[in-house]
């Protein structure tokens, strides 16, 4: 075998939370030899398998992980095809996200600008569908080069194979744990105009029109005061970025959540509309309405003082400190507003 089987690695120091048990065996893959060889050591000493980005959207069980833990380290980023005013970009699986996005805006390309700042590797951008402020990497997904373990090779999704939802894909829903991501294809607008749909950039930008650059620029801004980008000095952003989704409700729903609200003395209930049928409520409003504030501690862990979305590990947290205050926020909310807050993180060996 061309590369190091570790033991027992702690994992904690892979994950943005900093929290997490140990792994019985790690590897970190640099080729996609590296991953079908690890694959095989798996199969062949039947061993249970996750994959590791950036650990930035994860929550590792105090226990660890009884198995392999396969970090994909592939790098590399190019230009494949030029097409009018459209650019295909190639970024392997182990490329850092946000140098990813600077590397686009650097060639003037248009498409993933909002999404400045996300912590995490291109790896995991499609397993989430990652978006945010009013974008989503489905947008300018082409293709995804993934091995496919069902049938021991490698193959190339497309778009629409891809089944891009809302913080969700094939990836982690319908087949999950089938595809180990390898390689993403974008295709991006050259000299195209930055997105400003969602109302945070709207009112940064009132009456000016931005280049991609100051976009890109306005986005850390706002992310950063949120504690929403990493920084070793900000104990906020010792997290895994939103932990809970913004619920989707259907408008018949909505009434009966905007019913309960009035009762209890709010006159509205914020959301976004979705389709004709369906709007997405703020999950953030709906802790905060529960009785949660911005800083609320919860021994060892608690709530980012910047953004009430964020759990944080406050020193000294275990994964288990994580998981009592998830389920106080959800029960919270499920009795005030009858809403069953959904995680974002995936969580791993529980």
């Amino acid at each position: 075998m061309s590369f190091a089987i570790q033991t027992n690695v702690s994992l904690a120091e892979y994950t943005t939370l900093k929290i997490g048990g140990r792994a019985r065996f790690f590897v970190s893959a640099k080729s996609e030899s590296e991953v079908i060889q690890a694959l095989d050591f798996a199969d062949t000493n039947d061993l249970k398998l996750f994959i590791l980005g950036g650990g930035s959207n994860i929550l590792i069980a105090d226990e660890g992980f009884d198995g392999l833990v396969l970090q994909i380290a592939l790098k590399g980023v190019s230009i494949v095809k030029e097409k009018g005013e459209s650019v295909y970009v190639e970024a392997a699986a182990g490329e850092n996200w946000d140098e990813f996005v600077a590397f686009c805006i650097g060639k003037n390309l248009q498409g993933v600008e909002c999404l400045s700042g996300i912590p995490g590797l291109i790896g995991g951008s499609p397993v989430q569908n990652v978006g945010a402020y009013g974008q989503e990497v489905s947008e300018t997904i082409v293709s995804v080069r993934c091995f496919d373990k069902s049938v021991s090779r490698i193959v190339e999704l497309t778009n629409a194979e891809c089944e891009f939802a809302y913080r969700a894909s094939v990836f982690n829903s319908s087949e999950k744990n089938r595809y180990i991501v390898l390689a993403v294809i974008f295709a991006l607008q050259l000299g195209g105009a930055p997105k400003i749909v969602y109302r945070d950039l709207q009112n940064y930008f009132v009456g000016q029109k931005p280049d991609l650059a100051e976009t890109r620029e306005a986005v850390l801004k706002i992310r950063a005061e949120k504690s929403m980008v990493l920084d070793a000095q900000d104990p906020n952003s010792k997290s895994a970025g939103s932990f809970f989704k913004n619920p989707i409700v259907s408008r018949e729903n909505l009434a009966k959540i905007e019913k309960r609200a009035r009762t209890i003395g709010f006159e509205a209930v914020p959301f976004f509309e979705i389709d004709e049928n369906n709007v997405k409520i703020p999950a953030a409003w709906l802790i905060e309405k529960s009785g949660f504030d911005k800083g609320f501690e919860f021994g060892n862990v608690g709530i980012s003082s910047r953004h009430t979305l964020a759990i944080i590990n406050r020193g000294g947290a275990t994964a288990q400190d994580v998981i009592g205050l998830k389920n106080f926020i959800q029960a919270k909310v499920q009795q005030r507003f009858a809403v069953e807050l959904q995680p974002e993180p995936i969580f791993v060996g529980f």
